[in-house]
């Protein structure tokens, strides 16, 4: 995936026998994927325009151009769909897009290294780091709360944690 492509949504599956779709969005304010068009693949070669019909539990029910049968919507389950950078918004200092902090490295406050960022999870209750220990292939999952991550250095790629006596 390039640097320059941020996933804003996924489509989940189709949505009765006309053609339309089960989107959903990753984005801060969720009908703002449509502002997004046109939306990319995850490898940049297919493009999608989409136009949000109504809300539904869990996301949208949308419409692709192009896409009109049941199974047309069917076989695009699954595709996560992407936005250019430069069409997002500016985020304010305290936030990021998880994107940015997927790779960095993690230090505790003595400056000994925890790991290196494998992913950011939200399952509901806030955001999480999942961070890959040191030659190993054990994760750790950190709170992203300004409590126990008080820096992020997305300049030098560096993130200073505090984490909770036992979790590492």
């Amino acid at each position: 995936m390039s640097d320059d492509l941020i996933c804003v949504g996924g489509i989940s599956g189709s949505y009765g026998v006309q053609g339309e779709l089960r989107i959903k969005s990753f984005c801060a304010q969720p009908d703002d994927i449509e502002t997004y068009n046109p939306l990319l693949s995850e490898d940049g070669k297919r493009s999608f325009v989409i136009a949000l019909i109504r809300p539904m539990k869990n996301g949208f029910v949308a419409r692709i151009t192009d896409v009109e049968t049941k199974e047309q919507a069917d076989a695009l389950k699954g595709t996560q769909l992407f936005a250019r950078r430069d069409q997002l918004p500016s985020l304010p200092n305290d936030e990021y897009y998880y994107s940015d902090l997927t790779g960095i490295d993690v230090f505790d406050t003595g400056g000994v290294a925890l790991g290196r960022v494998k992913s950011v999870q939200n399952h509901g209750a806030g955001d999480l780091l999942e961070v890959q220990l040191p030659n190993a292939s054990t994760t750790v999952f950190v709170p992203f709360t300004q409590a126990i991550v008080p820096t992020v250095d997305l300049a030098t790629r560096r993130i200073v944690a505090d984490p909770p006596e036992g979790l590492f």
